[in-house]
């Protein structure tokens, strides 16, 4: 009997739409038949299967808004971001197929050519909170490589990625990329069964279990991890412009984002000055559904990462930290804009991803603890110091895989230390890792 997963607006909790959940058997069938699809795209020159991608991203232009409306209704994302998300991915689809060709191509090396050869099958398994750009940075590299690949969206965004994908097959050979619905037990069974490559973004605790599923075949992974970023505010800074970027950073996507700043640590001696801008600046943020046009924050995806976040803001408030704006019990699906101040360690705001629109402040005398708490972390995607001269010397010592000096962090390849990543991608080696190297003695 055929399983059927309801994609729900987070908004209204009213069912958007359905899809058919890929079970055991049915993964078998994808993945024998991504496999034998594979041989002929991997036969095809490297230009040919970029021209392939192009063109069928080029087909999606029409659909843009569909897509960015299913983006809204299915991950509660408002309307401006989620266009900005849809027009992106189409546009960087094609981007990137440019990209990972010039990376993909042979060179000579001495008495040696070195050649970039498809893997055979890939499966991208893509998050929620960015559902079209996560899944275009892992599979359009993988295919330009040569490989099929099977992709397992998130469960909270089916329907969105369903468009995409039948969308680009229309114009795509049958087989080299399909799709496969479900939960966490459809990804399991996908990760278990006849590939050679998982490509994962998602959480810390999914991605252990990723890889004690692919080390019996030693299958090949590129996974990010997730993060709990730090900011350290330095005396030296711009408090306005550091206050500005804390606030958009921890609020955008609703806190939803890998790279949020998620607790910041901020000179004493201009503490005060950095938290009244910051209470400022955050009272200009608004909550409200995709359709308004006047919110900044949208509803939390769901009611489970809702209440995550509500007890992260309720632990910190019971173990001794400062509301400075908010509300201590925000009912679903928004949570206001918060600013709190005095985390600790101990503090779940501290120490775990919170996911949500909430700026997480304490201060420090002495910038050896800022740094040492910074690196506290099993996580390491982003850090970011603002700061004059001395933000150089303060930023060589986080452990971090990327680094923002007075700016995000961010950039190509895409890159996590410690727990926040296995591999990486984006840019020349990291559009690699979807390859095979190859050397040839001439």
């Amino acid at each position: 009997m055929t399983q059927t997963l309801f994609s729900i607006d987070p908004l209204t909790g009213e069912q958007v739409g359905s899809v058919a959940v890929s079970n055991r058997d049915s993964i078998s069938k994808k993945v024998a038949k991504a496999r034998e699809a594979q041989i002929d795209w991997a036969s095809q020159s490297l230009q040919q299967r970029v021209q392939a991608l192009q063109h069928a991203y080029e087909k999606l232009q029409p659909l843009q808004s569909n897509l960015a409306q299913l983006i809204s209704r299915e991950m509660g994302k408002d309307t401006r971001r989620a266009n900005y998300e849809a027009g992106g991915a189409i546009q960087g689809g094609i981007w990137l197929a440019e990209d990972a060709g010039k990376a993909l191509r042979g060179q000579c090396n001495g008495g040696s050519e070195i050649q970039y050869r498809p893997l055979g099958v890939v499966a991208v398994i893509s998050p929620w909170n960015y559902p079209l750009a996560m899944a275009n940075n892992l599979l359009v590299p993988a295919l330009v490589a040569g490989n099929s690949v099977i992709l397992k969206p998130s469960e909270e965004s089916p329907l969105v990625a369903d468009l995409l994908v039948k969308t680009l097959n229309e114009t795509l050979p049958e087989g080299i990329l399909q799709i496969a619905h479900g939960d966490r037990h459809t990804g399991e069974a996908l990760v278990q069964s006849d590939i050679n490559m998982i490509a994962f973004t998602g959480s810390r605790t999914t991605g252990q279990q990723i890889m004690t599923n692919a080390a019996p075949a030693l299958k090949r992974l590129v996974m990010e991890l997730g993060g709990n970023d730090p900011m350290i505010v330095l005396a030296s800074a711009d408090i306005q412009k550091a206050a500005q970027f804390a606030v958009a950073s921890s609020f955008e996507n609703a806190g939803q984002m890998c790279t949020s700043t998620e607790r910041i640590y901020v000179d004493a001696g201009i503490a005060d000055q950095f938290e009244k801008a910051v209470t400022s600046i955050a009272r200009q943020y608004h909550t409200g559904g995709w359709q308004d046009l006047q919110a900044d924050i949208g509803p939390l995806v769901n009611q489970r990462q809702h209440q995550k976040v509500v007890d992260h803001i309720q632990d910190a408030l019971k173990k001794g930290a400062t509301l400075l704006l908010g509300e201590k019990a925000p009912k679903p699906p928004f949570i206001p804009p918060t600013v709190i101040s005095g985390i600790q360690p101990g503090m779940q705001l501290e120490d775990e991803e919170t996911f949500g629109p909430v700026v997480a402040i304490d201060r420090f005398n002495n910038v050896e603890d800022a740094i040492q708490r910074a690196n506290d972390s099993v996580y390491g995607l982003g850090a970011v110091v603002f700061g004059g001269a001395d933000a150089v010397q303060v930023s060589n010592r986080l452990q971090a895989g990327m680094i923002g000096i007075n700016q995000g962090a961010g950039g190509t390849p895409w890159v996590g230390a410690k727990q926040s990543g296995f591999g990486y991608h984006g840019g020349i080696d990291g559009h690699r890792q979807f390859a095979q190297l190859t050397v040839i003695n001439l």
